[in-house]
């Protein structure tokens, strides 16, 4: 299975993913590094996701997509935007809409809880929000001690924002198998 993983960051989605070939593509240097030497067996393309993916959608058999937050995120709202406000970054909305149109295979977009109300229904697991073309069934889970990270270090903020690894590997076997549960012994998701 050929998989795209659009704004790919450190990988937390990618962590648990078996049996698939994976394009990351992330636009920071510093992030695709850690990325490439976390999964040194997937093909990691330094650049802008959004313009790949207009580029390359019809080669992959599943997209995941997370495109930036920040300007989504209640923190930023409730916090420091109100000094000075910024539009929300429409290019989560636009993938979306892309997607549903033109990509016939599986795929996922996922980002933060808005400050706004969103438009179009998502799932919501834990602190994220995913939008697809493929049921996922909603499910409790407790972050991970990783998510829970506080400080304020350029590493801590990446961690934090990262999807964690379950809900990854969870969302990828919704993709493949629609009636796909994972038995409630193995992990942390029910």
């Amino acid at each position: 299975m050929k998989v795209l993983n659009l704004y790919a960051g450190i990988g937390g989605n990618r962590k648990l993913w078996e049996d698939v070939e994976v394009t990351a593509v992330e636009s920071n240097p510093e992030i695709a590094q850690i990325y490439q030497r976390s999964f040194p067996d997937d093909k990691v393309k330094m650049c802008d996701a959004h313009a790949y993916l207009l580029k390359h959608f019809t080669e992959f058999d599943f997209i995941w997509s997370s495109p930036p937050c920040p300007t989504h995120s209640r923190a930023r709202y409730w916090g420091w935007s109100k000094k000075r406000p910024v539009y929300p970054d429409m290019r989560l909305y636009e993938e979306i809409i892309f997607l549903q149109h033109h990509f016939k295979k599986r795929w996922v977009v996922e980002n933060v809880k808005p400050y706004y109300e969103y438009f179009f229904n998502p799932v919501e697991i834990g602190r994220h929000l995913f939008w697809s073309n493929f049921e996922i069934k909603k499910i409790q889970h407790k972050s991970s001690d990783i998510i829970k990270l506080s400080g304020t270090s350029k590493k801590d903020k990446m961690t934090r924002n990262t999807v964690d690894q379950e809900i990854g590997e969870y969302i990828l076997n919704c993709a493949i198998d629609e009636d796909y549960e994972k038995p409630t012994e193995q992990g942390r998701l029910f």
